[in-house]
């Protein structure tokens, strides 16, 4: 998951220099006022977005299935513990009852 995060975060870093640069050499209009700044992030974020999508298709996948694996680990434990639990209950309401 973190490659997947430095690795996006790496797109928008590049999509950052793009803009900055495209902003800068006129290619594309300039913020109003003091606007620019956030002109330039917010066109790296609508560049970078689709290019995430398709270029980190496969490293996406593979968080998911990680992030998947940890889910049914963790569903597992929590079954595990109820089950612990009423065996417990169970046989302390089996123990207090007169035979």
């Amino acid at each position: 998951m973190l490659r997947y995060t430095l690795m996006r975060l790496g797109v928008f870093a590049g999509c950052l220099v793009v803009a900055w640069g495209a902003v800068y050499s006129g290619l594309v209009p300039r913020g109003f006022g003091d606007s620019n700044l956030f002109w330039v992030v917010l066109l790296a974020l609508v560049l970078s977005a689709p290019i995430s999508w398709i270029v980190l298709r496969k490293e996406r996948e593979r968080a998911s299935v990680q992030i998947v694996g940890r889910v049914d680990r963790m569903k597992a434990n929590l079954d595990a513990n109820r089950n612990q639990e009423d065996a417990v209950d169970e046989s302390v309401r089996t123990q207090g009852q007169p035979g």
